[in-house]
């Protein structure tokens, strides 16, 4: 028996059949007629020696044979679909796809974008926003902003930024408190972003790192911190914020940190991108770029008192 293996074009036709189970879904997918997608079928099926659909009145069903090609036909595809895509993108140094979680790409890279293309106008960036972790040899991205503890392995990644958490609020809201006990008496808004954190860096450890010895008062709660600095902007309450993605805001006065006790947390926010991309010019561009833009945000840092989260203890 041949281990040749029959034309690419009768096993994509079979992939996408067994996918829709439907000869009609398969050929709208790939752009041909139904009777150009049951040849190309027949023709897998004569150079196997048997059939792999069972074709029934108007339905389809794979055979024993069928069910066994199906797994290394779809991988394989899978496989060769992203070899396409990963050379493409190695071919385009005119675009970088990167992807961030949504509070870091409004608050911090949307921010700007301008700068970036009135220092690279050759180089457009794409943005997408997610918080799930991209395959960066499989998805359509050239670079990563992740924030956590890592490690990153195998892929190129480098340090961005330290994240470090303080209250914040409107300047009018600001005048209101005196001390941090003050804030037992005003709105908290809460963001469960950072719930992995470990230790946790919330509220309760604010307070006992700053010497408030009482829980927090409950208050709104936010799955994502952009809405959190927003409701804060909003003059609904006091935001414990992250001063990475506040920073644009505390820079026009729109927020203000009225006391100058942080938390500190070994997560961090890291630039991620496959090995040896780093190198690649428009990539390092954008790697340069960042960094710079980083450097803005971590002087912000320097006239207040940080803790770190671990030597907090909450009861």
């Amino acid at each position: 028996m041949s281990d040749n293996l029959p034309p690419l074009t009768a096993l994509r036709a079979f992939e996408a059949a067994a996918r829709h189970m439907s000869f009609a879904g398969a050929a709208g997918e790939l752009n041909v007629t139904p009777a150009a997608l049951s040849f190309q079928i027949k023709s897998l099926e004569d150079h196997l020696g048997a059939p792999v659909f069972k074709r029934l009145n108007r339905a389809i069903e794979l055979t024993e044979v069928g069910q066994l090609l199906v797994p290394g036909t779809r991988d394989g595809f899978e496989t060769l679909t992203a070899a396409w895509r990963g050379a493409r993108r190695f071919l385009d140094q005119t675009h970088i796809t990167v992807t961030a979680g949504p509070a870091f790409t409004s608050k911090w890279l949307a921010p700007r974008m301008y700068d970036f293309a009135q220092a690279h106008p050759d180089i457009e960036l794409r943005f997408s926003a997610a918080l799930r972790m991209m395959d960066l040899g499989r998805d359509d991205v050239d670079v990563a902003v992740r924030f956590g503890y890592g490690p990153d392995d195998g892929v190129y990644s480098q340090w961005l930024l330290a994240d470090y958490f303080t209250p914040l609020c409107t300047p009018d809201l600001a005048k209101t408190l005196t001390t941090p006990a003050d804030l037992l008496h005003h709105p908290l808004l809460y963001s469960d972003d950072t719930a992995f954190l470990d230790p946790p860096c919330d509220w309760q450890a604010w307070l006992q790192a700053a010497g408030v010895d009482a829980a927090p008062p409950t208050g709104t709660h936010f799955n994502q911190a952009d809405h959190a600095l927003d409701a804060a902007m909003a003059e609904a309450g006091v935001v414990l914020g992250r001063m990475a993605l506040a920073h644009k805001p505390l820079r026009e006065g729109r927020l203000v940190a009225p006391f100058k006790t942080a938390l500190s947390t070994d997560a961090h926010f890291r630039v991620l991108c496959p090995l040896g991309s780093d190198t690649r010019p428009h990539i390092a561009a954008f790697l340069d770029w960042i960094d710079d833009q980083a450097h803005q945000v971590r002087d912000t840092m320097a006239d207040f008192t940080v803790v770190p989260a671990a030597q907090v203890v909450t009861g």
